[in-house]
């Protein structure tokens, strides 16, 4: 009888987890710390389900085999569409080619950014954590030779943003919270498009405590639909955070997971000094009219985010 209650309570320590964080993953409410932090890891969490559900099996208990499938289905039905392609919507118009790069606090390689920037050849570069002595550097090496047009919030520290542009800018009013900038400019695409970007940068979660900053900055962020827009940058948050499923709702697409590359973690970036899980909280929002043609996360030294790029179509 011993055994049975032993082998009963292992099962259930195994599975239970699981099972929380998948109610809680439906449930459209998201409590605070530690939840805020601790959700972006929801793809392990999947994984994490199916040992349980093994362990359960293993140890022929029917009831806790049943609750950790369910919290399998559950995780697995948010997790496994970033790995499948998507379709697109008919968008015929020209090219928009976006990259996103956090400079964490202005340090990351100036030559390595503008090989990518010569090789990628964006029509749209957003920078965060964009320092004045950043800015400084990338116009030495020759960033508007590039890009020639700019909106630029430089700050000493983590909160400065910009956008810089192959076409002309008009200047938007930049979200300020918390210390974290997010600049927005309007594109005016030579195609006679005007597209609204923004460079996304909100504070990041704590590692305890409310995280009043980090939701508010995402909630600043234009909601879609009216004008096209495209939001990119470091978002602090995954597809699985409950402000990132609104935003996307209100008119966006995130184009790794349209183009079946979702699970591709942009933080930390190997040899960086933090030593948790990668995760996907680099991202690049398109108004859901614009097609998605191309995605890819890449590499760039002394900083431990990694770009993000995608090539867009406007209708």
């Amino acid at each position: 009888m011993a055994i049975q209650v032993v082998r009963t309570w292992m099962s259930w320590i195994a599975v239970t987890p699981f099972v929380l964080w998948a109610a809680v993953r439906v449930s459209g409410f998201e409590p605070d710390w530690p939840w805020v932090p601790v959700v972006a890891y929801t793809p392990y969490a999947a994984g994490a389900a199916a040992l349980g559900g093994l362990l359960a099996l293993a140890l022929r208990r029917p009831v806790a085999v049943g609750a950790a499938f369910w919290a399998l289905v559950v995780l697995g039905a948010a997790v496994l569409p970033r790995a499948l392609s998507d379709g697109n919507p008919a968008a015929g118009g020209p090219a928009l080619r976006v990259l996103a790069a956090n400079l964490l606090v202005g340090r990351a390689d100036t030559a390595e950014l503008m090989g990518l920037v010569r090789r990628l050849r964006p029509d749209v570069l957003t920078l965060q954590e964009f320092t004045p002595g950043a800015m400084r550097r990338l116009e030495e090496a020759g960033v508007r030779e590039a890009l020639p047009y700019a909106v630029t919030r430089a700050r000493e520290g983590v909160g400065g943003s910009a956008v810089y542009a192959r076409h002309p800018l008009t200047a938007g009013r930049a979200i300020s919270l918390g210390g974290f900038g997010q600049a927005r400019a309007w594109l005016w695409h030579p195609g006679g498009t005007r597209v609204e970007i923004v460079s996304v940068h909100p504070c990041a979660p704590k590692r305890y405590g409310r995280q009043p900053c980090w939701e508010d900055g995402l909630d600043a962020l234009p909601r879609g639909g009216g004008a096209l827009r495209v939001l990119a940058g470091d978002f602090n948050a995954t597809l699985d955070h409950l402000p990132m499923r609104e935003l996307l709702a209100s008119g966006y697409r995130d184009a790794a997971d349209v183009m079946g590359r979702g699970l591709t973690a942009t933080w930390p970036q190997e040899g960086s000094r933090q030593r948790l899980p990668g995760v996907a909280i680099d991202h690049v929002l398109a108004d859901g009219r614009m097609a998605v043609r191309d995605f890819a996360v890449l590499s760039l030294g002394r900083t431990d985010h990694r770009p993000v790029f995608a090539e867009l179509a406007l209708p």
